[in-house]
């Protein structure tokens, strides 16, 4: 199972962004407290459109509640990695992966990452900007690791209009 973890996310907008690509793709959505708005609010609803109640999401009391209760592999994206994100290997569909992404405003502690160095991943960007949009962050890898393993579950044509709506005239 895929697992999107964010630390303590403070914009309604990004969540709400995030949890339609979840529920998308049958990823799980884990939020660690505190939040910087009320899942209530009629932003993430915005952002969210119609699909948030297809979001599968758990909110947990601080990163040590949410620690508690889950293992897997976790990867830690952080402007301060070394490593690309594209550089892990996600294939294996029998671990539970989790990709953790911090506040929009300071990211995760340095705590959290100097005890992960291993699993600290970068989004490769020029020196313009310090990070991507971390709803753009959680697209991206997301998609890496459903790449790898070779898009579990999702389907490869709009089921709307058919397989063959741009062949038929």
């Amino acid at each position: 199972m895929i697992n999107i973890v964010l630390y303590e996310p403070e914009i309604p907008q990004n969540t709400g962004n995030i949890m339609r690509t979840c529920a998308g793709t049958g990823t799980k959505l884990h939020l660690i407290r505190p939040l910087g708005f009320s899942l209530s609010d009629n932003m993430i609803k915005r952002s969210g459109v119609n699909y948030i109640e297809h979001c599968n999401y758990y909110v947990y009391d601080d990163y040590n509640d949410f620690l508690s209760k889950n293992t897997g592999d976790f990867y830690y994206l952080t402007r301060y990695g070394t490593k690309d994100y594209s550089d892990f290997d996600y294939g294996d569909t029998t671990k539970d992966i989790y990709l953790v992404f911090g506040k929009e405003s300071t990211g995760i502690p340095k705590e959290i990452l100097h005890d992960n160095l291993n699993n600290c991943a970068r989004i490769p960007t020029n020196d313009n900007i310090r990070a991507l949009n971390v709803s753009n962050s959680v697209a991206i890898v997301l998609f890496e690791v459903l790449r790898q393993q070779k898009f579990p579950n999702l389907l490869h044509f709009d089921t709307q209009k058919g397989k063959d709506y741009l062949i038929k005239e």
